[in-house]
């Protein structure tokens, strides 16, 4: 899933779709941020960041914390957000 496949979502008059597509948005960029990481630290990254490592850790550990926190919030309002992931890869 990228970025893009969750314009339809995004655009929902449903709030629980937008919420959705706001989960999978983050999952897809703390996951290219992580590999981002990785890479900084492997030597391979194909550009120099302005900013220092720790501070991509941080952003990192942000996000982590702002995923646990629409977890909880999704399980509050009935959301279930690994079937709406799944049924969402399933139609690509």
């Amino acid at each position: 899933m990228e970025l893009k496949d969750t314009i339809e979502l995004m655009t929902s008059e449903d709030f629980k779709e937008r919420f959705i597509a706001e989960y999978a948005q983050l999952v897809i960029r703390y996951k290219g941020l992580s590999r981002m990481i990785i890479a900084y630290e492997n030597g391979t990254l194909k550009f120099t960041p302005k900013c220092s490592i720790e501070i991509l850790k941080q952003q990192l550990r942000e996000m982590d914390a702002y995923m646990v926190t629409l977890e909880e919030r999704a399980e509050i309002e009935g959301i279930d957000l690994e079937k709406a992931m799944v049924k969402k890869l399933d139609n690509e």
